[in-house]
């Protein structure tokens, strides 16, 4: 699943009269580039959600060629990261597991690599690495299961174990690339109804790191750091030109 209805305010004002997805680097739209990365990796298929300008990528899917890729609508309310993956069960499963791909990251991740990184028994799998942010996810040292999740400008930590010492965990920072089990789904409604989150009137919304938080105590979740990562989040204007010269360089 690639993540492309988000509204790129960090872009603006690229993202005024176009989608995120589309905003162009190295010649080619950003979800052009996710996707072919993610054929050359061996995904036959896909599904990426939309609501900025959706009518655009969807023109986008009808035109490319690249896989066969199915459109999960949010026009009506954009779900965020949890609920967007909720709203598109009805592509994602009885697959096994899949793929969520953040339609702004570009990488030289091996995806297959990744992927034989995943324990059978995992909920999901986070792609992490040691890059500077503000906000870190904290995985038990040993085993790297998610524990939770801190802010070090603010000193906020949120964590489902009330004595957890971030200082104890391992801190790393979330790529916008992760893999998860289908078994997801059903978590996810049990979630959904003990938060509240859907009255009838629209699909749930809720960020998937908020879910990821909530239910790691009673579901494993890990992370896979990966070294020597080069990566870069094309949310931000500062580093388009950054990403211009990555984009050369990547496989297609």
């Amino acid at each position: 699943m690639i993540f492309a209805a988000g509204l790129g305010t960090r872009l603006k004002p690229i993202t005024d009269t176009l989608p995120k997805a589309l905003v162009p680097v190295g010649g080619r739209p950003l979800i052009e580039h996710v996707t072919r990365k993610l054929k050359a990796s061996g995904v036959e298929e896909a599904v990426v959600n939309v609501h900025h300008f959706a009518d655009m990528i969807e023109e986008w899917v009808a035109q490319q060629d690249i896989m066969p890729m199915q459109v999960s609508d949010e026009r009506e309310l954009l779900l965020e990261t949890g609920g967007g993956i909720l709203k598109a069960r009805r592509y994602l499963e009885d697959c096994g597991s899949f793929l969520v791909h953040n339609v702004d990251i570009l990488s030289d991740l091996d995806i297959r690599w990744f992927a034989s990184q995943v324990h059978e028994e995992a909920l999901a799998t986070l792609l992490v690495s040691e890059r500077e942010t503000s906000r870190y996810l904290l995985f038990e040292t040993e085993t790297m299961r998610l524990v939770g999740w801190t802010n070090v400008k603010t000193g906020e930590v949120r964590s489902p174990y009330p004595d957890l010492c971030p200082d104890s965990c391992v801190r790393m920072a979330f790529s916008g690339i992760h893999i998860i089990s289908d078994k997801v789904f059903d978590v996810m409604e049990e979630y959904v109804k003990e938060k509240g989150l859907c009255d009838g009137s629209h699909s749930p919304r809720f960020p998937i790191i908020d879910f990821y938080l909530s239910v790691c105590a009673d579901h494993p979740i890990y992370g896979v750091p990966a070294s020597e990562l080069r990566l870069i989040d094309v949310g931000k204007l500062d580093s388009l030109e950054q990403a211009e010269k990555m984009a050369h360089s990547l496989v297609q």
